[in-house]
């Protein structure tokens, strides 16, 4: 099941271009960087880069979740591939006095993000900066806020469309986003909010 419908695709295109304008506006005279978060972000990167009005350079880092077991314990663990990004990621200077944005869907716990803008920053860029489509605050475990988001939203619920899917896999090609209540929690705690 999607949920049901809450950004149209009316209101995801003009939060996007606001985006596209604000970020044209901080990288104005500069080429920009842009690292992508693959699968997730793709849609909104798509969308995002060809709002902003400076010369931009694409990068994409993709994501390989995998339990494994540490000390006796079943843990997840993430593990990114990318030519230029991952040497970027490794601290190698690629990016080295640069204005870089790190683009990514959904800023939850702020891990993943973290750990990126991290590895990333040892590379020196001139800049780096998040823009994130949905920043779902109340989760959050390391101290990351985006520089740009699209929506804040309760951190109670699953979105799937404009690229993000369902558990499934399905739902990324929906033109808007849709919410449901995450299994096990009840969707009046924090509300939905626009």
């Amino acid at each position: 099941m999607a949920g049901r419908p809450i950004y149209t695709a009316a209101q995801i295109a003009r939060r996007v271009k606001e985006l596209g304008r604000a970020i044209s506006r901080d990288a104005r005279g500069r080429k920009l960087d842009v690292v992508v978060t693959m699968d997730r972000s793709f849609v909104f990167a798509a969308d995002l880069i060809r709002a902003v009005e400076v010369p931009v350079q694409l990068h994409s880092v993709g994501e390989d979740v995998r339990d494994v077991e540490q000390g006796g314990r079943q843990c997840r663990e993430v593990y990114f591939a990318s030519r230029s990004a991952t040497a970027a990621a490794r601290g190698h200077s690629e990016f080295q006095g640069r204005d870089v944005l790190l683009l990514d869907a959904v800023l939850d716990s702020g891990i993943t993000q973290d750990f990126l803008l991290r590895r990333i920053g040892e590379g020196r860029p001139r800049s780096l900066r998040l823009a994130v489509l949905l920043d779902k605050t109340s989760r959050r475990r390391v101290g990351v806020e985006p520089d740009y988001f699209a929506f804040r939203t309760a951190s109670n619920l699953v979105w799937t469309g404009y690229g993000l899917g369902a558990a499934n896999g399905t739902g990324r090609n929906s033109k808007y986003l849709s919410a449901r209540p995450a299994a096990g929690r009840s969707g009046r705690s924090q509300g939905l909010r626009k």
